[in-house]
């Protein structure tokens, strides 16, 4: 019931190469839980961006009424990384006793913000539902933590997909819980949802 919103939310978006990277926003409108409908859209192109810095932007909505008032700000990923099962970040003893010593309980009040690290490795799949005409399904995971949000290659045609991939996060909240989605990928279309567990950090 407002026509100037505040949402006040911090999104964190991780981007590991040097290509040209646009951020397209999407307004909607919700009536009801069934119906909804398009405000606007708008882009930004993150390589024009100052680094380093905090831009504020105001993003006119295409074709419709309205803009959008955002913070965006671009810098170096510390933390947060993508790789293989055999290049395991924190593998290395030598890194492990740095790490530990980093979060030591004389150490803890440093860094209020710098709470630790979480490290996953997403293994495998076993038994999906297939998603498919063919019987077989194209699986893809999504790992949310928080606001972050990464996720791992497609496996085609398999519903046992191994994925083999090691994902790091920094962890903000000791109360976050850690959401692991596996979907179907569907070419242009939304892609199918084939399952998902959801793993309080307090429980690990």
């Amino acid at each position: 019931k407002s026509a100037n919103p505040q949402w006040r939310e911090q999104f964190d978006f991780h981007y590991f190469s040097d290509r040209k990277d646009m951020l397209d926003i999407e307004v909607w409108r919700k009536d009801n839980k069934k119906h909804e409908e398009l405000l606007g859209t708008c882009h930004v192109d993150i390589t024009a961006l100052p680094t380093k810095q905090t831009n504020c932007l105001e993003l006119p909505l295409e074709k419709h009424p309205g803009s959008l008032l955002m913070l965006v700000a671009v810098a170096p990923c510390t933390g947060v990384s993508i790789s293989d099962l055999c290049v395991c970040p924190l593998g290395d003893p030598n890194e492990r006793q740095q790490i530990s010593q980093r979060y030591c309980i004389k150490n803890s009040f440093r860094d209020i913000k710098d709470i630790g690290f979480l490290q996953v490795k997403v293994l495998k799949a076993v038994d999906l539902m297939a998603a498919d005409f063919s019987g077989k399904s194209d699986p893809f995971c999504v790992l949310e933590l928080g606001n972050d949000m990464l996720q791992t290659h497609t496996v085609y045609k398999n519903l046992n997909p191994e994925w083999n991939k090691v994902f790091t996060f920094p962890i903000k909240d000791i109360h976050d819980v850690l959401e692991v989605t596996v979907f179907d990928e569907d070419g242009d279309k939304p892609p199918d949802f084939l399952g998902k567990v959801a793993i309080p950090l307090l429980s690990v």
